[in-house]
This record gives structure tokens, sequence and C-alpha cells, in this order.
């Protein structure tokens, strides 16, 4: 197996930062054609992963589960709504490793992909707690810590997404990944990067990868969760975060000038409820043949089509297939 571009870059992080390569990479960018935008590129993550799985959510388990590993949890806790993709994800890969989750879900819109999650986390092995909303789900932490502590040993705590520090850095190396594919000659440099936002790793990852890399790409986030603070200047903290777990585990480099920002403009009723632009752009995806979900990739899809952004623009791909 290939090291990753971050301790290919930073050999101190070989020791201090564990890895666990759950994908192969790189993930291919192509242009995109029969759409509204004649300079429009994606970066496809769907096949990023094994057993079925792909998108984004694997890129963080790369990292974080050998800090699970490292820090010998027995059982990791997490939150999400009730069709999520990341709780799956992690259970699914946790499983492997002998690690059992828990999930705390709250409320969101069902529709049939929400039904097909549920069944999914159900034959995945995860123990699952309805908690219904993020109020309720905070009140019932103390909790949850509580009863699925093993042998004295607390659960290992991860946010939404997978989108602790230690996760973001999984679209770092992403963002690394795509400078690579810029030098080949496999896509031009791109102005804008568009991606959605749902709990925030991705997005911060990506802009710090990038920066790291040299890439003067403006990175968009189309934030489609109306849950947890997700502005400009709380992705920046992210990936500040992110930045001072690399220098505290050995990497050294310049402070990076992070271009990132952060909007609203297609989040529609809120977290899982569809909008018109999202359907259009979810039938535009699928002509140029790119598959997405209606609660993240087609929001952000949607803003990579209409927004008025300098090209070329690159939409990165974050949903990925499940069996």
């Amino acid at each position: 197996m290939t090291k990753p571009i971050l301790q290919r870059r930073f050999p101190a992080l070989e020791r201090t930062l564990p890895f666990r390569r759950l994908g192969d990479g790189p993930t291919p960018v192509r242009r995109l054609t029969g759409t509204t935008r004649d300079d429009l590129w994606c970066k496809d993550e769907s096949g990023y992963g094994t057993g079925g799985w792909g998108g984004n959510k694997v890129r963080k388990l790369e990292w974080l589960l050998p800090e699970m590993q490292r820090r010998k949890a027995h059982t990791v806790l997490t939150v999400g709504a009730t069709g999520t993709n990341w709780g799956l994800a992690a259970a699914l890969y946790a499983r492997e490793l002998g690690i059992d989750t828990v999930l705390a879900l709250v409320d969101q819109p069902e529709d049939e992909h929400v039904r097909e999650q549920q069944r999914r986390l159900r034959e995945s092995g995860a123990t699952v707690h309805h908690t219904r909303s993020k109020l309720l789900t905070m009140a019932g932490a103390p909790w949850l810590f509580l009863r699925h502590t093993r042998g004295g040993r607390l659960p290992y705590y991860l946010p939404p997404g997978g989108s602790a520090p230690i996760g973001v850095l999984g679209y770092v190396e992403a963002g690394l990944e795509l400078g690579e594919q810029v030098v080949a000659g496999r896509l031009p440099a791109p102005r804008h990067i568009v991606t959605a936002v749902g709990s925030g790793g991705t997005v911060a990852g990506l802009a710090l990868g990038c920066a790291l890399a040299g890439l003067r790409a403006r990175v968009i986030g189309v934030v489609v969760n109306d849950t947890l603070p997700l502005a400009t200047r709380d992705l920046t903290r992210l990936a500040d975060r992110a930045a001072a777990v690399l220098r505290k585990r050995g990497a050294a480099f310049d402070t990076p000038q992070l271009r990132l920002t952060a909007t609203r403009d297609y989040l529609g009723g809120g977290y899982g409820h569809p909008t018109a632009q999202a359907a259009d752009a979810a039938d535009t995806a699928e002509a140029a043949g790119l598959r997405l979900d209606p609660v993240y990739s087609a929001k952000a899809f949607a803003a990579a089509l209409t927004a008025d952004l300098e090209g070329p623009v690159l939409f990165l791909n974050t949903y990925g297939p499940r069996k």
C-alpha cells in the first residue's frame, strides 16, 4: 500500500499519525459535458472505499480508525440524523476492527432514502438510540456515555460526520491529491471548488489541503445542514484545528492562506428538505453520468451549475454507492 501524501510530504507523521488505507486513489477527475457550464469539472469520490461503500466518509475514517485503535477504544459514540451516511459508514468499518458503534439519531424528513438507511443501520450491528432532536441528544449524552462504558472505558466520541480535526485530514489528503492531478495535467487548476457542507470536515480539509498544495482555488461550501454552526468562520476554525494537529504531530509548514466561503443559498427548508433546484441538478448530473443524493450532493451541484463563479469550476462529488 502506498503511503498517504501527507506522510510522504511530512515524514514525521508516519510515526505520530497512523493511517489505514480503505480506498484506492487518486479518485478520477473529468470534464462534465451537457450542462449549462462549459468549464465544469468533477472530482468523483463515489468509488473511494471498499465493500460497496464510497464517498467522503471513507477518507475521514482512514485517519479516525487508527486513532481509535491508538486510544484502545472499545466503542465509538457518534451522532447524526435518521438517514445518516456517516453513522452507517462508521458502524461498518469499525465493526471490521472489533469496535462497537453507538448512534444517537435525530429526526429528519422521511423518504425512501431514509427508510433504506434505517434498514442498513439495523443490519450494521450498530446500537441505535432515537434521541429525536439536538436538544434531547445533548440532554441524554451523560446517560449514553455511562450506558455504553465497557471495561471502565468510556466510548470514544466523534462529532457528526466524523468532523473532528483528525477526521478533517481525510480531505487535506484529497486536496493534496488534487494538487498532484493538476500538476500532472489531468485537469486545469480550478478557480472555484464546490462541495456540500453537512458537518464541515470535508470542506475545511479541502481548503487546507489545497492551500498546502499551492492551489489558489476558492472552496465554496454549500451548507445543507441548519442544525450546526457552519458559517465561514466556523469552517475556517475547524481547518485551523486540523493544521494544529499536523503541527503537533511533527509537520512543519508556513501558515496557509485559506480560501473558503460558506453559502446557505441552496439550503431550502432545512436539513433533508428537498428543493426544486436540487431535483433539477440531480437530473442534469444523471445525464452527465453522476448519481447524486437529494440531501447533500444535489444541492451542491445546483450551486456549481447556477452560482456566479469564475471557471474552471470543480464539483467534488461526495456521494457514493451503497450495497
